[in-house]
């Protein structure tokens, strides 16, 4: 079996490849580290806590990991690995040098061999559920302890790992711990083959979201400064044709509510041109960040055209919609909005985070909706009738509070891994 997917894997990898150089052209943030996908130009570290996070989402939920990793293991360099330029990006904007950043290789052999003869972690920390069997025999092979973080597995999901179940069985013998997001989680991993006593349930860890002691204030601040008095709602995260349908429930609600503003952050960087174009032909009024524009009256939208920034900005509105919800991308942070207490909106399509979803839905934390028409419908509900907005918000912060925890229990599996614990 494991031949067999190694020659996929080259045979895949000239599609793939082609890929990336198609959008290294036109789009520098996939030129930087490019080599370092085929194991070329890695930087030389020794006894590194290796963590791989695939993009933004992942990488906000490793921060407070990795934060404790720097309190508890101080001499060990981190390196953070990412899939996507956006999640390299969200890296540096949240440890600056602190943190070595690279791409994780492919999945070719020689480019693994030279990943690991660079690097040489200590320690593999892979967020959620990762599997790269080559990554993961490459550390099996040196001895290197791997631990699946948050992990979790879909009832869809082990459908398809039962159909490659010998490679799948053996990428879990070298050694894996799994600490896995809940007990049916774990189950899952135990029936494809995870050893019982290196599993473990310690919960999700997005909910030990840390947010900066002075977010609150210094988003009230902003808003004071830059909207007034004005009800704000923020759709965050927005993917390519979700913008059209929040512009049309925006539209919709101002006929209501004629003083409302729209915060609008779309998730990827690269896309900030297009949905600048897209206010322009709808002849939206706007102001964006990054031309440091002040909002009039008149401004309907506000473009959030930079990294990092969205938490500040939740806090400077009174309800999220989350996207990657009414397309069918599966979905975006739920928690950090509901840590700063905003009653959550979002669409249909969460199977990125599905469990947490439903949590939130069934403790009337948060509202799905399908389209536009229904964004607009729950929105005005909650702009009309702001003490049942703040109970709605009250039940989604309660809900990250109560589920907190597992940092602590993961961290009590990692001590006994690192050498000078």
């Amino acid at each position: 079996m494991r031949i067999l997917y190694n020659l996929l894997t080259w045979l895949l990898q000239i599609p793939v490849a082609a890929y990336w150089v198609v959008r290294a052209i036109g789009n520098r943030t996939y030129r930087r580290g490019f080599w370092q996908r085929f194991g070329i130009g890695y930087p030389n570290l020794s006894h590194s806590i290796w963590i791989h996070a695939v993009s933004v989402g992942e990488v906000q939920a490793a921060a407070p990991l990795v934060r404790e990793v720097f309190k508890r293991f101080p001499g060990h360099p981190v390196l953070m690995t990412t899939v996507t330029p956006t999640g390299a990006a969200h890296v540096r904007a949240l440890f600056g040098d602190a943190v070595t950043h690279s791409y994780i290789p492919f999945e070719l052999p020689p480019a693994v061999r030279r990943f690991f003869r660079h690097v040489k972690p200590e320690l593999a920390l892979i967020m959620e559920t990762e599997i790269w069997p080559n990554l993961y025999r490459g550390c099996g092979i040196r001895e290197i302890p791997l631990v699946l973080v948050s992990a979790r597995i879909s009832p869809r999901s082990l459908q398809g790992y039962r159909r490659v179940l010998p490679l799948f069985r053996e990428t879990l013998s070298h050694g894996i711990i799994i600490a896995a997001q809940s007990k049916a989680d774990a189950d899952r991993f135990r029936e494809l083959g995870a050893s019982s006593v290196r599993t473990w349930v310690i919960g999700n860890i997005k909910f030990d979201i840390a947010l900066p002691p002075n977010l609150a204030g210094d988003g009230r601040q902003l808003r004071a400064d830059m909207f007034g008095n004005r009800p704000v709602w923020v759709a965050a995260s927005t993917h390519e044709d979700e913008e059209q349908q929040v512009l049309t429930a925006h539209a919709k609600l101002q006929e209501q509510f004629p003083d409302l503003l729209l915060i609008l952050v779309p998730r990827h960087p690269e896309r900030f041109g297009e949905v600048r174009r897209l206010l322009e032909q709808r002849q939206v009024r706007f102001a964006s960040r990054t031309a440091a524009d002040r909002c009039s009256p008149a401004t309907s939208v506000f473009l959030l055209d930079t990294m990092g920034e969205l938490p500040l900005f939740y806090a400077a509105s009174d309800i999220a919609f989350v996207g990657g919800s009414l397309v069918p991308v599966g979905g975006h942070n739920l928690l950090e909005p509901a840590a700063l207490g905003l009653p959550v909106v979002s669409g249909p399509n969460v199977f990125n985070a599905q469990e947490i979803a439903d949590m939130f839905v069934e403790k009337g934390a948060c509202e799905i909706v399908r389209n536009a028409d229904e964004l607009a419908g729950a929105l005005a509900r909650l702009l009309a009738d702001p003490a049942a907005a703040a109970a709605t918000g009250n039940r989604g912060r309660d809900i990250v509070e109560s589920n907190r925890g597992s940092l602590r229990k993961l961290m009590g599996l990692l001590e006994p891994l690192i050498s000078d614990a």
